[in-house]
C-alpha cells in the first residue's frame, strides 16, 4: 500500500442493505482497522434510509440500508485508502454483480482532506455528497462546521430542499465500541 508522509483526515460513508445490517456496518469498521494505518477518530448515528436505485420503484423493490459516516485520519494515498475498502467490502461478501443494487457493505470516500480527484477510477469528493440525505446528516453529526472543498458548508446543505424532502430515521445512537457524534 502505497502511503503519504503525514495524515491526513478522510470521511468515509457506510452502507448495508443485506443480512445483519448493524453488524455488517461493525465488522466493516473492524476491517478498516485491522492493519493499523486507518485511524477511526468519529462515527455518526446510523440512520435507515430507502434504498436508493436507479428506478424510483428500486425503493419499493430493495431492502432499506443502513447507513453512516467515519471521520479517519490516514497516511494511506487516495488510491491506496481506495484499495483497502474494496478489500474489506470484499471480505465483507459484497458482490458487484447487480449495479445500484442491494449490498452487505458499500463504503465510498466522501472527502480526503481537501482534495478534488477526478479520474475514471476514483472521484473525490463524492459526487453525488451533496444529493443525499443518508449522507449529509450523518456528516453533520460528526463535523457540522465543515467546509466542502468548493466552498460549501454543511449547514447550507442541511437546509437545501433536496436534503430536507429524504426519508432517513436515526436508528442507532452510534456503532458499539466506537466513538460516536
Amino acid at each position: 500500500m502505497k502511503e503519504r508522509t503525514s495524515e491526513v483526515v478522510a470521511y468515509l460513508g457506510l452502507g448495508s442493505s443485506l443480512g445483519d445490517r448493524l453488524q455488517n456496518l461493525q465488522k466493516a469498521l473492524q476491517r478498516l482497522t485491522k492493519t493499523g494505518d486507518i485511524t477511526i477518530e468519529k462515527v455518526s448515528p446510523v440512520y435507515e434510509s430507502p434504498h436508493l436505485g436507479r428506478e424510483p420503484e428500486d425503493a419499493w423493490r430493495y431492502p432499506p440500508h443502513l447507513n453512516a459516516v467515519v471521520k479517519i485520519r490516514t497516511c494511506l494515498t487516495p488510491v491506496a485508502l481506495l484499495e483497502r475498502i474494496q478489500y474489506v467490502e470484499a471480505e465483507g461478501g459484497r458482490e458487484r454483480n447487480i449495479s445500484w443494487g442491494p449490498r452487505t457493505i458499500d463504503i465510498d470516500i466522501l472527502l480526503y482532506a481537501d482534495e478534488e480527484i477526478r479520474t475514471e477510477q476514483l472521484k473525490i469528493p463524492h459526487p453525488e455528497i451533496a444529493n443525499r440525505a443518508f449522507v449529509i446528516v450523518p456528516l453533520w453529526d460528526i463535523a457540522a462546521d465543515l467546509l466542502l472543498p468548493d466552498g460549501r458548508r454543511l449547514g447550507q446543505l442541511m437546509a437545501s430542499e433536496c436534503i430536507q424532502r429524504q426519508t432517513l430515521r436515526r436508528c442507532a445512537q452510534t456503532l458499539a465500541g466506537w466513538q460516536g457524534a
